[in-house]
């Protein structure tokens, strides 16, 4: 791993609070938005958040549970996403927290984590999570 990876990853990233975590994303869907996106019943959304393969955040006054539309990628879930999801799991973060990682954005990644994953850099996006568990 590479030391100034390691210094990036340490020093990029401060846990913010849920009421921000809506203002980080620009477009949520609620799980019955998500199913017709992917075209399943939401039993299937529901199996997906169970598995880790999505998570959602409870936001907006009724509290009702979102997932950032960014997570799919098309009529599927983001190939990379569930990968992610486990590293940050396995680091302690709830899933608040591993919305708000992934929408924060990075100056050592010219962007956010969420946007590295759409473009297929998810090496470097696992092994920052990775570190995040030191």
């Amino acid at each position: 791993m590479l030391r100034a990876d390691y210094e990036a990853a340490q020093s990029a990233w401060q846990p913010c609070r849920v009421s921000d975590i809506e203002n980080l994303v620009s477009e949520w869907l609620p799980l019955p938005d998500v199913a017709e996106r992917l075209g399943c019943p939401i039993t299937k959304v529901h199996g997906l958040l169970d598995e880790r393969a999505l998570v959602a955040v409870r936001i907006g006054e009724r509290k009702v549970r979102s997932v950032p539309a960014l997570f799919l990628d098309g009529d599927h879930v983001l190939d990379s996403l569930k990968g992610t999801i486990a590293v940050l799991g396995d680091a302690g973060f709830s899933d608040d927290e591993i919305v708000a990682w992934l929408f924060t954005p990075d100056d050592s990644l010219r962007g956010r984590p969420i946007d590295a994953l759409h473009e297929g850099r998810k090496t470097e996006i696992r092994r920052r999570a990775q570190i995040l568990a030191w």
